[in-house]
């Protein structure tokens, strides 16, 4: 069961990764100006948005499992209609149904997870997901690019969608359609997405969501720019961005992840942001590859402390009624940190330095208000006992 929703995880995050390299040049051979191209490779996020919210009302009203199975199939299908696009327009069109029908999966993967999981040990579980995450951001890339100039740009899209129909069969058999009982007791009680979003806690975890992914666009939007600068070679944009990835498995993977039960998810939560922001810093004034290859390994250890801790505290402030919509908004939230951190340094025309350092102004001035949060909360509950 739990290596199906590994490979679950795993498959839902390459589908949106292999078509980091491909999807810019297929716009291109259709005909389509920079522009176009622009808004065809965003109507992915765009749609996706939309499908992590209207998935996470589905979640909690059909189940996560009819969620994850029909999300697979629609998804799946999706893809085979990248094969017989001819027009720049049919492309953006087909993108949008496929960032709508991806967008069921991710939180229905999720909901499954926590909903199977046990008690008390929700960090090390989202941890081990997040293992797949980052296995997926390696390989998927690597896959979409090497299928497409061997096979053809089409080929990408059918192989994952055939792998798709093939889970549409197997989660049938493997995912339970009755989830582990919650006995402690969730706050609040409410089920709709405004009293989620106005619950202190989900909120904290969804800025931390967007706080992370704004980086990670910052990061992906600047990183190749920085190292193009330094004359360094393009193919070391790759192996940077490889080596923060693979330090974060390594941090979910190995013992160290039982630290995220250990310890309070916020506290692990501000820790991974100021190492991020620190990480930040650090490139902006980096002029050496060996000097940005530790901060890789530095902004890999924040991602790899942050990631588990937000969505374990998702979990553990969620209940079976709400949990869906919260793992909606959370990956929405995502969505909207991974644009947002592009298009803004892309608009201020800023240098890749001076993008680095307002992603980490954004992550300190984040975490400062939580850590405010947190000691006024620690203060009024000791001065009512």
């Amino acid at each position: 069961m739990k290596q199906f929703l590994f490979f679950i995880v795993l498959i839902s995050f390459i589908d949106m990764f292999s078509q980091l390299p491909i999807m810019s040049p297929f716009a291109k051979s259709l005909g389509a100006d920079p522009a176009l191209i622009g808004l065809t490779v965003g109507m992915y996020s765009c749609s996706n948005m939309f499908g992590n919210i209207f998935a996470g009302y589905w979640i909690d009203k059909q189940g996560a499992k009819k969620v994850l199975y029909i999300g697979f199939l629609l998804t799946g299908l999706s893809l085979l209609l990248y094969a017989i696009v001819n027009t720049p327009l049919q492309l953006m069109a087909v993108r949008f149904l496929h960032g709508l029908f991806s967008g069921f999966l991710v939180p229905a993967a999720f909901t499954v997870i926590a909903n199977i999981g046990k008690e008390g040990k929700e960090g090390k579980s989202m941890a081990i997901s997040g293992v797949a995450v980052g296995i997926s951001a390696i390989i998927g890339p690597a896959f979409g690019g090497i299928v497409a100039s061997k096979f053809g740009v089409n080929w990408v899209f059918i192989s994952i969608a055939i792998i798709m129909f093939l889970i549409v069969v197997l989660t049938g058999l493997f995912i339970p359609n009755r989830p582990t009982e919650i006995t402690r007791k969730i706050e609040p009680p409410e089920k709709t997405l405004l009293s989620l979003i106005k619950s202190p806690m989900l909120t904290i975890s969804f800025i931390g969501a967007f706080s992370l992914m704004f980086a990670q666009g910052v990061l992906a939007y600047m990183l190749p720019l920085q190292v193009e600068s330094l004359q360094f070679g393009t193919h070391y944009s790759g192996v940077l961005l490889s080596t923060f990835g693979l330090t974060a498995i390594l941090i979910f993977g190995l013992p160290s992840n039982r630290l995220f039960d250990r310890f309070q998810s916020q506290n692990i939560m501000m820790i991974g942001m100021c190492i991020i922001a620190f990480a930040l810093i650090l490139l902006s004034i980096t002029a050496t590859l060996p000097f940005l290859f530790i901060c890789m390994v530095i902004y890999g250890t924040g991602f790899a402390l942050l990631f588990p801790s937000m969505t374990a505290m998702l979990v553990k402030h969620t209940d079976l009624q709400t949990r869906g919509k919260a793992f909606g908004l959370f990956y929405a939230f995502f969505s909207i940190g991974s644009v947002a951190g592009s298009f803004i340094t892309g608009l201020l025309a800023v240098s890749f330095a001076a993008g680095f350092v307002i992603s980490a102004c954004i992550l300190l001035v984040n975490s400062l208000w939580m850590l405010l949060y947190f000691k006024n909360k620690t203060e009024v509950t000791e001065s009512l006992e």
